[in-house]
């Protein structure tokens, strides 16, 4: 076993000792792989190299590639919009794949319908999602987290995220849970798991297991730890023309507007009247809120949106990528023709990057600072994805690294800037892969995780321009 403590005791008492890379790579677990490239942002000279040849998985590091393709392409003042159109004596909802909007901004839509009129329908309610087509989930994407929230399908009819939160109650003085959920959430949740101590939940080797089919109904099952507070989850939504077919319905209803016919999934042809329109908030905020929150279901809608405008065709993860390599190479000259990439947000296993290639990214950004990529990062130990992250929430580190985070099991990246004590720019990818803790490794409640550890050494040595190549 290594011993970390040790380690880690070097850096900070004695500031002004060389730190090797080699000496900060050794407090990762054995069979861990480390890439790192670190330059400095003016000059473009490279301070530090290791391994940044290799492909690995990027994470949510990749929405970077993401935000800038969509800063050089869609017009700032960019919306993603829902129509409803009135065709004879059908209503149809064009959706646009707005990952923000809400129940609250259909029933504005049904009410400005009535405002205008309509207050009975008497033919079919159409849901008109034809600008996106194809796999709502990535390839790649893992089955055991598609039932939650930050898997939450790619849709072009998409509602409150996707997302459905619930909690898990303990029945007093048993060990049976229960689930609840609003009931005006057309989905179904029940639950057969039940509370362990941690004794139990060893001896039994169970976890909690989440089931789930196409008709949005789920169930739990297994155990988790006894505990006296509700545990709160959320439940990504499986078929999501069903979700807002239902929530649509149970809208009408409210609203007394009763309709004729029935919801219908499709773009009718014919001519049609515009009656409404609901739209989000505008490019950069969108880009912000994906930036700062690691927010995956705008990461893959502006994806597919891009392929959608840039072809002319339905969006779709293939034409979305396609789409995002090419205005990157034609608007940047950054050339990613050898990135393996099959989504927006860097959930799918399947992509991978090299440390130079997003160093790239990372340069253009500095370079061309008018387009406010840099500004959307979160900053350390103040918000975003970096606030509570213990390597660099507390001073010297906090509030001088602003750097986008990802991670998947096994991997913890990092691709940012970091402002030394000497007030020197550096721009800095982190990719860590096969990252793994043996079970019989345990480490004292009072210390660290080795990756937290490393993070410290990592970025106090930057801070410090005491990191030294191998």
């Amino acid at each position: 076993m290594r011993n970390y403590p040790l380690i880690i005791s070097l850096f900070f008492p004695l500031r002004t000792l060389a730190v090797p890379i080699s000496m900060l790579e050794a407090m990762l677990p054995i069979g861990s792989q480390l890439t790192l490239l670190v330059q400095d942002a003016n000059s473009m000279q490279t301070l530090i190299e290791l391994n940044d040849h290799i492909l690995l998985p990027p994470a949510s590091t990749q929405k970077l590639v993401t935000a800038l393709a969509a800063a050089l392409y869609l017009p700032q003042n960019f919306t993603f919009d829902t129509h409803v159109y009135r065709r004879s004596n059908d209503i149809i909802f064009q959706f646009s794949g707005d990952p923000t909007l809400k129940r609250k901004d259909l029933q504005s839509l049904i009410n400005e319908m009535k405002i205008q009129g309509i207050r009975r329908i008497n033919g079919d309610v159409w849901l008109d999602g034809s600008i996106f087509t194809g796999y709502e989930r990535a390839v790649g994407w893992p089955w055991d987290i598609l039932g939650i929230c930050y898997s939450a399908p790619s849709a072009a009819i998409s509602l409150e995220r996707n997302c459905v939160h619930s909690a898990v109650y303990s029945v007093e003085n048993k060990r049976n849970t229960r689930v609840l959920v609003s009931n005006f959430q057309p989905v179904s949740i029940k639950s057969d798991a039940i509370m362990v101590t941690k004794e139990e939940k060893k001896s039994l080797h169970c976890t909690l297991e989440l089931y789930y089919r196409n008709n949005n109904s789920y169930r739990l099952s297994g155990c988790l730890l006894h505990r006296n507070q509700p545990f709160p989850l959320k439940f990504a939504v499986q078929n999501t023309k069903k979700f807002v077919s239902d929530i649509l319905l149970s809208e009408f209803k409210k609203a007394g507007v009763p309709i004729k016919g029935k919801i219908q999934i499709g773009a009718p042809y014919g001519g049609r009247h515009l009656i409404s329109t609901h739209s989000s908030v505008k490019r950069d905020e969108l880009l912000n809120t994906m930036l700062k929150r690691s927010d995956n279901l705008i990461a893959e809608n502006l994806l597919k949106t891009m392929g959608h405008r840039y072809y002319n065709q339905s969006g779709t993860f293939t034409n979305g990528i396609t789409a995002i390599k090419a205005i990157l190479k034609e608007k940047s000259n950054i050339d990613l023709s050898h990135a393996v990439m099959v989504d927006g947000s860097g959930l799918s296993r399947n992509n991978r990057m090299t440390a130079k290639q997003l160093m790239l990214v990372m340069q253009y950004l500095y370079t061309h600072l008018e387009l406010g990529i840099l500004a959307m990062f979160p900053i350390s130990g103040i918000d975003g994805t970096l606030k509570y992250r213990d390597s660099v929430r507390h001073p010297p580190l906090k509030h001088n690294l602003i750097a986008k985070t990802g991670s998947l099991y096994g991997d913890y990246n990092l691709a940012g800037m970091l402002k030394t004590e000497q007030d020197r720019d550096l721009l800095v990818i982190q990719l860590i892969t096969n990252y793994h803790i043996p079970d019989t490794e345990d480490l004292p409640t009072n210390v660290a995780p080795p990756i937290t550890q490393f993070e410290q050494g990592l970025y106090q040595a930057l801070f410090n321009s005491t990191l030294i190549p191998q």
